[in-house]
């Protein structure tokens, strides 16, 4: 987290990720207490709205299979089609799993509620796993097609730290 003082600024208090650090901007003259206060509520407000854009792949398995459809199209070449995606109950050290034997793709529940960029970016990983089971450079040129892929491992990261979880990658093998 960053705090920017603004001596040009005189009221307003504004808050804004820049990559996975959040910036807050307030007025020169804010007391300490009140820069506390100001962003305890910036993250408050800024978790909401990226909770409100939570993916809508969230609300059952066959819109999880329909997510994993339109991003093995975006980012695969639609190359990897699972056969079954479902939501499973927390896994204590990992954030999803596949078979790639029967195509089969599990996602913890703990990521119901992330940002939608970081469930496409697990369930993109899940995906190359489809077509490449280890964590080689092949695998991990597939999973670079996403966009947000270092952005999400660090958000990742970060959540698992945060909840004391201990959960170090997408996998089991992932380190």
């Amino acid at each position: 987290m960053e705090v920017r003082r603004s001596a040009r600024r005189r009221r307003t208090v504004t808050a804004y990720r820049d990559g996975d650090t959040l910036v807050v901007l307030i007025p020169a003259t804010m007391s300490r207490a009140e820069e506390e206060h100001w962003v305890a509520e910036m993250q408050r407000k800024l978790q909401r709205t990226e909770s409100r854009r939570a993916s809508p792949a969230r609300k059952s398995d066959e819109a999880l299979l329909a997510r994993c459809v339109e991003l093995s199209r975006r980012y695969l070449d639609s190359t990897t089609m699972p056969a079954s995606v479902r939501w499973v109950p927390p896994m204590r050290t990992r954030w999803a799993s596949c078979t790639p034997v029967d195509r089969t793709i599990r996602v913890s529940e703990r990521l119901r509620d992330v940002p939608s960029w970081v469930l496409d970016y697990v369930l993109v990983h899940e995906l190359a796993h489809l077509r490449v089971a280890g964590h080689n450079a092949k695998f991990w040129a597939l999973v670079r097609r996403y966009p947000k892929t270092e952005r999400a491992i660090g958000y990742l990261e970060g959540l698992s730290s945060a909840a004391g979880l201990g959960i170090t990658g997408i996998d089991a093998d992932d380190e």
